[in-house]
């Protein structure tokens, strides 16, 4: 059993995520803005909750240092905290700029500055990148540059925190079915034409996302630090199904 901190633990992939972790035996601090989903999620499963906002990282990391106080040891964080914005870099305000930088790239450096702060030994924390770092895609040059950020952010931090014995991966997801995508997805020619940049011919579900991430949350993976995950059906490295 291992205690973890799981940052926007109520969103869609933070949710399978707590499930998918529980349901393995270990126990997790659900850390998120609403209390009343927090309440909702935590009584459901069982778990311990703490208000944290992605846009303060004093809340991150006081919500990373109250897991480690509810249970006494901490062995992981993962930031399932993001936002998306797909629009043309020419026409994205400097306030939409910064909202993305906030709530995808400020927030893992605070997830990471917390952790280190709460994990005094070997540990493992999780960040959440995107297919659309590694490769380039129309109009996400906000989102690209913020989870680019986050990658170089992992594999710093894996570097300095590696003689601790603390660990630092990504996860890189292609287009997932949350309630985060649900715009992009409900427009059938965008669908249509995401279905087509899948070599595996489907969307992601929060389960794969989840899966991914629980396995470099893992102690047993105690030698996988600095790694860039890509769960994305093919899309960071494979041609489309759309030129077959």
């Amino acid at each position: 059993m291992a205690n973890f901190v799981i940052l926007g633990g109520y969103g869609g992939v933070g949710t399978a995520l707590c499930r998918t972790l529980i349901a393995r035996g270990d126990r997790v601090l659900i850390a998120g803005r609403d209390p009343e989903k927090l309440r909702q999620l935590a009584g459901e499963l069982g778990a311990a909750q703490a208000v944290a906002d992605a846009t303060n990282s004093a809340s991150i990391e006081a919500a990373i240092a109250e897991g480690a106080r509810q249970f006494g040891e901490l062995h992981g964080v993962a930031n399932c905290f993001g936002s998306l914005l797909l629009k043309p870099g020419h026409v994205t305000t400097d306030d939409e700029f910064d909202s993305v930088l906030t709530h995808n790239l400020k927030s893992s450096f605070a997830a990471m500055r917390g952790a280190v702060k709460a994990i005094p030994g070997t540990g493992s924390v999780v960040l959440v990148s995107s297919a659309a770092a590694r490769i380039g895609l129309v109009n996400h040059e906000a989102i690209a540059a913020a989870k680019a950020g986050v990658q170089g952010l992992a594999l710093s931090a894996a570097a300095t925190y590696a003689r601790r014995g603390l660990r630092f991966n990504c996860v890189a997801p292609g287009l997932t079915d949350t309630p985060l995508t649900a715009r992009l997805m409900s427009n059938e020619a965008s669908m249509k034409a995401s279905l087509n940049m899948h070599a595996l011919g489907r969307l992601g579900k929060p389960e794969d996302i989840a899966s991914a991430i629980a396995f470099l949350l893992d102690p047993a993976q105690s030698w996988i630090t600095g790694q860039v995950l890509g769960v994305d059906g093919g899309l960071g490295s494979l041609w489309s199904r759309g030129g077959n």
